[in-house]
């Protein structure tokens, strides 16, 4: 047995569910592991290149299966590609260094020189243990 309304009241039809959240797509793990290697590359100094092969596979499969992450992956090729630079920035400016420092450095072979004003001093050899 159905009720019906109170007098003066107005009758509303049953309310309509909400429809369902969409599923989350889930974020590529490859894109994460870009951003990683690319944040980490700063502390360590060569997973830059991690870095770089996991954002370029990492946008791949973002292309081809929809899956979230494309601004991971970018962020870790943007900080993989700048942390490459620097590293072989570096790497070339302490060669230059070690050339330029290796050519200001005399190598004296043999025994070093007596102080000045010192001569006719020899000394003795060591005899070697057990002699």
């Amino acid at each position: 047995m159905a009720y019906s309304p109170p007098p003066g009241q107005q009758y509303y039809p049953p309310y309509q569910p909400y429809p369902p959240y969409p599923p989350v797509r889930p974020t590529n793990g490859l894109a994460i592991a870009a951003l990683v290697c690319g944040i980490a590359q700063f502390v360590t100094g060569f997973t830059f290149i991690p870095a770089i092969i996991c954002g370029h596979l990492a946008r791949r499969q973002i292309r081809r299966t929809g899956e979230q992450g494309e601004g991971m992956a970018v962020a870790g090729l943007i900080l993989g590609y700048v942390g490459g630079v620097i590293v072989i920035m570096l790497v070339l400016v302490m060669a230059l260094v070690v050339v330029k420092s290796g050519s200001a450095v005399s190598v004296s072979h043999g025994s070093p020189a007596p102080p000045p004003g010192i001569t006719g001093i020899t000394i003795p050899p060591v005899p070697a243990p057990g002699n």
